[in-house]
C-alpha cells in the first residue's frame, strides 16, 4: 500500500475546513495513520521548501507555512499519491477542477488550502520532516475490504 503526506495549512484550519477535507480523503477509500496539530517551525519550513529557495515567494511561503497550526496528515491507499493530488486540484484554485479542496475552498494560489506531495519521493521527504517513525500507525479497517478487496 503506497504512503502519501499532506498538509491542511493555516488557511484551511482557520477556516474550519479540517472535517470537510478528511471526509473527502476517506471517502476516496484512503487511510489516515498518521495526524497531527502543529506550530511548523521555520527549520521545518525551510526543509519542506528547500526547492524554492531564491524564487521570489520563497519567503512569504516560509511566513505563510509557520504563520499558524497546520494539520500534518501521513495517508495511505491505492496509488494514494495521484489520488490525493486529484483530491487537492491543482495547486492554483481558478485552475483547479470543481469539486476539488482548492476549487471549492481556495482562494488563492498563496491561499489554497492544503499542500499535498508530488511525488512518492517526495511524500517520503516530507513525511520525514514532521512525523517519527512511531508516530505512523499501521492498522486495519473493515470497510478496506469492500473498496481494495483481497
Amino acid at each position: 500500500m503506497e504512503r502519501t503526506f499532506m498538509m491542511i495549512k493555516p488557511d484551511g484550519v482557520q477556516r474550519g475546513f479540517i472535517g470537510q477535507i478528511f471526509t473527502r480523503i476517506e471517502s476516496r477509500g484512503m487511510k489516515i495513520i498518521g495526524m497531527k496539530i502543529i506550530s511548523v517551525s521555520l527549520e521545518q519550513a525551510q526543509e519542506h521548501y528547500k526547492e524554492h529557495v531564491g524564487k521570489d515567494f520563497y519567503q512569504p511561503l516560509l511566513d505563510y507555512i509557520t504563520s499558524g497550526p497546520v494539520v500534518a496528515m501521513v495517508i495511505e491507499g491505492r496509488d494514494c499519491v495521484a489520488q490525493i493530488r486529484k483530491i487537492a486540484g491543482k495547486t492554483d484554485p481558478k485552475d483547479a477542477t470543481p469539486g476539488t479542496i482548492r476549487y471549492d475552498f481556495g482562494q488563492s494560489i498563496r491561499f489554497n488550502v492544503v499542500h499535498a506531495a508530488d511525488s512518492d519521493k517526495s511524500a517520503e521527504r516530507e513525511i520525514g520532516i514532521y512525523f517519527k517513525p512511531d508516530e505512523i500507525l499501521k492498522y486495519d479497517m473493515d470497510s478496506h475490504k469492500w473498496i481494495i478487496g483481497d
